[in-house]
Parts: structure tokens; C-alpha cells; sequence
């Protein structure tokens, strides 16, 4: 069989296949009433008192490259942070508004520190960048009822994001984002002018890779809290909170056991896509303890098990009552999610194993054939690991 010549666009998400673990960042002066990102629309703030938090948002113990080096130790491979959300703050220097951390009590390009820790890190820059801005009239009017306004509006709009595909150096990721404004339908591809704006970023930065939220496919879909694979050969990404909130919420106690975390991750391989999980670092810059913590344990689970997330592909093969799998070569991994003990017997195996063996174990893993199960015998009684074992079955040639 001709081997499949690689394109410029294959070279271009390479990167992005091989990662398989992020992190995403949700910080702005919604931090300060302690109620998420969405504070301001859920309590009807108008935006000049919304914008008194400003005043407040000055982040003493905001260190990137600590946020950086936790990544790292988690095992992720690129960040994304919210350059400007919802609420329309920006965390960078902004020609086009004074709504920015430059511009108050901050006084700090709180983007450039963050592009910086990362690329020292060695880690993927990621932006994201909200469309919707509460701070502009015209973006609750829409389009039909405020034409002069909109056209404002999307100026202002493609001009920040022009800032910042030109102030910051190469850019990996331009994550936007969407939403409903009360009242009224989801904003189009037409709206946002989402064909020239793409343009102008591929213009600024030709190795980009762009979401799918400005209305036009581009390179990645993004699925938010809830998992939903795309299309074989479509790039993907789970997006996902560790409690019930994005940015910082004080009062927000449910955070997810690890090992449903670490489920997600394996669902993610198992369906060829990336899992970029959520933290929301407080006012003053540091990230809950809550998630430090798990993000630590998943790191000490992918450096045991991390050849069965990165860079694999997409798998279809049936565990049964184990869990899930992904592959790569001649290896299948299989994600153990509730251990059988001693025997596990996989349901249809329709090709020859050479051998199985328990990632982080040195025991022997005995193979038995029974028709077109395969039984895996001599297992420890217990899950050697608590969070998800991971079983390796290689093919014979």
C-alpha cells in the first residue's frame, strides 16, 4: 500500500494530536465577587458598577511560570488562557479599550507574563478570546436591530484580536468563544465577519490552530462538560471544569474525585481527542489547593500510564465490561476502569496477541483463547492503581 503523504496542514496539528492533556484558565476581575465568570449577566451588574472590580484586581501573588511548571508536573501539554471573557476585561494591553489590566489597578500585561512562562516551560500557547462583549450595547441590540452600532462593535473586536496575534509572538492556539444573548438567536459566521477575521490570523500567525466557535469549522471542534467525539479525522477537544464552575466560585465545594478526572482523560484517547481541563485561579493569582492537588495526581498517573494518552489513536476495540481502549501500532491499550480481579476476559478478539502485560507491574499476564474471547489470567486481585490501570495488548505481526 502507497504510504500517505504528509501534508502542510498534517505538519501544522501534529502537535496538537500528539498533547493530549491541557490546561485551560479562566481568570478575570469576576474573580473578585467570587461568584464565576458569569457574575455579572447572572446578577444583572450593570457595566459601570461591574467595572469598580477593576479597581480591585490587583494580583500580588499572580506567578505564570508556577502556573506553568504545575501544568508541566500534571503531564499537560499546552495552556489556554481567557485573554478576555464574556465580561469584556482584557488581561492584555489593549489599544482600542482602558477596560484592561494594563490600564488599572493591575498595571500589568497579565497575558505577556502568562506567554512568557509558558514558552519557557516548553508548553503550547493558547488564547482564548470571547466574541460577545458585555460592555457593548450593540452585542445585546445584535446586528438587525443596531446595524451602525454592530459594525462598531466587530471593529473593536477583530482590532483585539489582531493586538493579540501581533504583540505576543508566535501563537499556537486561538481559542474563541460564543454564547446566546438574552432574547435573541446565536450570532453567525456572517455576524462576527468570521471569514475575514480568520484570515487576518492566519495572515498574522500561519501556524495557528483555531476552534470552531466563531461560526466556521477551522481546525478544532470543542466539546464543553460533556464528551462528544467528532468525525474520524477531525481534530476535537473536551473541554471541562474540575468543580460545577469555570472561573473562581468561593462558595463551589463539589470537586471532582480524581479518578473521574482521569476517566475523562481516557475517554478523550479512546475517541482521538484532547481533554482540556479547567482551573479558576483566585483574585490574587494562586490556584485553589483543591486543584493543585488533582492536577498532581494525574500527573503521577500519566507518568506511569502515559503512553496509552499521548499520541494515540482512536479505538473501537471492545473491552466489555473493563472500560475503554486506544491505540497505537500494534499496541492497544486497555483503560481498566473497574478491575475483575484476578481474570478479565475481553469479548471479541479477532486477531493474534503476542502478549499482554500491566503498565508499572512486572507480573506476568497469562493468555488463554476461548473461541473469540480472550481471556487474561494471573491478574493481581486488586487494581494495582486506584485511579485506572492500563492493560497492553500487542498484536503479532
Amino acid at each position: 500500500m502507497k504510504k500517505k503523504r504528509k501534508t502542510a496542514g498534517d505538519e501544522r496539528t501534529a502537535w496538537f494530536r500528539q498533547a493530549a492533556f491541557g490546561m485551560f484558565i479562566h481568570w478575570g476581575i469576576y474573580s473578585i465577587p467570587g461568584r464565576g465568570e458569569w457574575v455579572m449577566l447572572n446578577e444583572n451588574i450593570p457595566p459601570e458598577e461591574y467595572r469598580r472590580f477593576a479597581r480591585q484586581f490587583d494580583p500580588k501573588r499572580y506567578n505564570p511560570e508556577e502556573w506553568a511548571a504545575l501544568a508541566k508536573e500534571a503531564g499537560m501539554k499546552y495552556m489556554v488562557l481567557t485573554s478576555k471573557h464574556h465580561d469584556g476585561f482584557a488581561l492584555f494591553d489593549s489599544k482600542v479599550s482602558d477596560f484592561t489590566s494594563v490600564r488599572t489597578a493591575a498595571r500589568r500585561d497579565l497575558v505577556a507574563e502568562y506567554v512568557k512562562a509558558c514558552r519557557r516551560a516548553g508548553l503550547k500557547v493558547g488564547f482564548y478570546f470571547s466574541l460577545p462583549d458585555w460592555q457593548w450595547p450593540a452585542f445585546f441590540n445584535g446586528r438587525e436591530k443596531d446595524p451602525a452600532g454592530w459594525k462598531k462593535y466587530i471593529a473593536y473586536v477583530h482590532e483585539q484580536v489582531r493586538e493579540l496575534c501581533t504583540n505576543y509572538g508566535r501563537i499556537d492556539i486561538l481559542w474563541y468563544d460564543c454564547m446566546i444573548a438574552p432574547g435573541r438567536r446565536l450570532d453567525t459566521a456572517d455576524d462576527w465577519q468570521s471569514k475575514k477575521l480568520n484570515a487576518m490570523v492566519r495572515r498574522l500567525q500561519p501556524h495557528i490552530l483555531i476552534d470552531n466557535r466563531s461560526g466556521l469549522a477551522e481546525d478544532f471542534d470543542t466539546a464543553e462538560q460533556g464528551l462528544r467525539a467528532s468525525e474520524p479525522g477531525r481534530l476535537w477537544e473536551l473541554c471541562l471544569t474540575m468543580n460545577n464552575h469555570w472561573g473562581w466560585f468561593a462558595v463551589d465545594p463539589l470537586w471532582k474525585p480524581t479518578k473521574q478526572l482521569v476517566h475523562a482523560l481516557t475517554a478523550c484517547a479512546t475517541g482521538g481527542g484532547n481533554f482540556l481541563l479547567n482551573v479558576g485561579p483566585k483574585p490574587d493569582g494562586t490556584i485553589p489547593v483543591q486543584s493543585v492537588r488533582i492536577l498532581k495526581e494525574m500527573g503521577q498517573w500519566l507518568k506511569v500510564n502515559g503512553e496509552a494518552i499521548y499520541g494515540v489513536e482512536r479505538s473501537s476495540f471492545s473491552t466489555g465490561t473493563a472500560g475503554c481502549a486506544s491505540e497505537r501500532g500494534r499496541n492497544i491499550y486497555i483503560f481498566v476502569h473497574w478491575w475483575p480481579g484476578s481474570v478479565l476476559t475481553l469479548p471479541k478478539v479477532d486477531f493474534k496477541v503476542r502478549s499482554a502485560r500491566i503498565l508499572g507491574s512486572s507480573r506476568k499476564v497469562v493468555l488463554e483463547r476461548r473461541g473469540q474471547r480472550l481471556i487474561l489470567k494471573n491478574l493481581p486481585g486488586k487494581a494495582p492503581d486506584d485511579l485506572t490501570t492500563v492493560i497492553v495488548l500487542e498484536r503479532r505481526k
